[in-house]
């Protein structure tokens, strides 16, 4: 707790870059923290996830969670291991999914860590040398941190006020991203009256199916907004559709191939699923055999089913059509590793949707290494990579890619279908903007990769007519 009046923000994370969100508020009232996400890419991300937090876990008093991905949430059982044991609220969905999300987080670390154990036991018993296991090889945490964190977690319903400690008060907004997204406003007591500041979180595109469009805002002092596409425009969902159904035919009917979908289990692959039983309504599928290989996206995908209230009226619709004729999509999910292995065996009409949606883990590691050297294959991209995943290589039309230790031919044709995205694009994020009635007094522009934020920035500033709009600097504290 501060002893000044003042009120401050350190940019622990997304300040000049796309994940690893965390932001440090530092009042008269109490010191709470906005989101503690998972830094995702190469070996600078991998370094950021182990350093210090920057502030003592055992000090603060609440955390705010906007939603459940990693890159929002993914340190919060690491939180927990160092000492954190307040509250940490989010909405109900979020609640439901993070709990999860970081399960599998954890999950995945440690059969990582099992794998490379293994791995350095057969080199020994080969008599080959091999580099010994470091700390930056064990788990960031155990299955163990993820449940008792998840304990920690507090639902709380969109638009109701709460007080998370005695002079700030918070509400929770719809963010039309994923599943129980939200936008935070905050009103904080200083002696020279309240000070409201909003945390965008992610913000949803409009008009996309799954969850409701992002709230409006109308007024702030201090606001915080991502900016992830604020350099590009989106596809309209018509012509999204249209171009997936048209890579799905080439490679389906005249290719003769199969279709591997990196896809966040939560968001991407439940609006995936929403496009595909549109075709499959309209008799526009082609013949194809589904498969979603992933059982966190079985869980989520029930979740979200057990959430009808948060879905938008198309979905819902949609909903109603699906148990109306329940066999009419060629649809599996598969949960074991048997299952998982056994689709590589198909070597052409299967539609593989599978985690992680950057490539860097997870089973659609195993589905590219047998799909992509094959021309007649397709990979379609459907979600932000960042610098420094093997998702990003591909988008970057990388020639070859190295999967399990091998250097493997990119021969499969890349498709980067940007419409199903779940991040609003530049021209909605001017949309949101334009809702507020007065401009903050200070706008930070956050989650985007440094040129990115930086020019969105400027652009706030020029097309908003806005004073004091900046891209902060990572681990600085600004006044606010």
């Amino acid at each position: 707790m501060t002893s000044s009046a003042s009120i401050t923000v350190r940019f622990l994370g997304a300040a000049r870059q796309v994940t690893g969100s965390c932001f440090l508020f530092e009042t008269p009232h109490a010191r709470f923290i906005v989101d503690c996400g998972m830094f995702q890419g190469g070996r600078e991300a991998r370094a950021l996830n182990r350093r210090d937090f920057g502030f003592d876990p055992r000090e603060l008093d609440f955390v705010l969670l906007t939603h459940a991905h990693i890159d929002h949430s993914g340190l919060l059982p690491r939180l927990w291991a160092f000492g954190f044991r307040g509250p940490i609220y989010a909405t109900a969905a979020t609640v439901d999914l993070a709990a999860v999300m970081l399960a599998d987080s954890a999950h995945i670390q440690e059969s990582d860590w099992m794998r490379a154990e293994r791995r350095q036991g057969r080199a020994g018993r080969r008599g080959r040398a091999r580099a010994r296991l470091t700390r930056d090889d064990y788990p960031l945490y155990t299955v163990a941190h993820a449940e008792a964190c998840s304990a920690l977690l507090e639902g709380v319903d969109y638009d109701d006020h709460f007080e998370p400690a005695p002079g700030i008060r918070c509400r929770m907004r719809d963010a039309g991203h994923i599943l129980g997204s939200a936008i935070l406003e905050l009103w904080i007591e200083v002696p020279q009256g309240t000070r409201k500041i909003v945390c965008s979180g992610d913000l949803g595109q409009p008009g996309r199916p799954i969850v409701r469009d992002p709230t409006t805002i109308t007024e702030a002092d201090v606001l915080i907004v991502e900016s992830t596409y604020g350099n590009r425009e989106h596809k309209d969902l018509g012509a999204t559709i249209e171009e997936l159904h048209t890579v799905l035919a080439d490679t389906v009917a005249r290719r003769r191939g199969n279709i591997v979908v990196p896809a966040f289990a939560l968001g991407r692959t439940q609006e995936l699923l929403y496009v595909l039983m549109g075709l499959q309504r309209d008799g526009r599928l082609p013949p194809l055999r589904i498969f979603v290989d992933s059982p966190l996206a079985l869980r989520a995908t029930q979740i979200t089913l057990r959430h009808p209230e948060f879905l938008d009226e198309d979905t819902r619709e949609m909903l109603a059509h699906g148990r109306a004729m329940p066999r009419a999509l060629p649809l599996k999910f598969t949960e074991t590793v048997e299952d998982s292995m056994a689709i590589n065996a198909i070597d052409h009409g299967a539609l593989i949707i599978a985690a992680s949606g950057m490539c860097d883990a997870g089973r659609v590691r195993h589905h590219l290494r047998y799909n992509l050297p094959r021309p007649e294959c397709a990979i379609v991209i459907i979600g932000y990579q960042a610098e420094g995943t093997l998702g990003r290589r591909l988008v970057d039309r990388a020639s070859h890619v190295r999967l399990f230790g091998d250097d493997v031919p990119v021969r499969a044709s890349i498709h980067t279908i940007g419409g199903l995205s779940a991040h609003a694009d530049r021209h909605a994020l001017l949309e949101w903007l334009g809702g507020f009635e007065r401009p903050p007094q200070r706008t930070f522009v956050v989650h985007g990769e440094a040129q990115i934020a930086e020019d969105f920035a400027a652009l706030v500033a020029r097309e908003r007519h806005w004073n004091h709009v900046e891209a902060p600097v990572q681990d600085a504290i600004y006044p606010l």
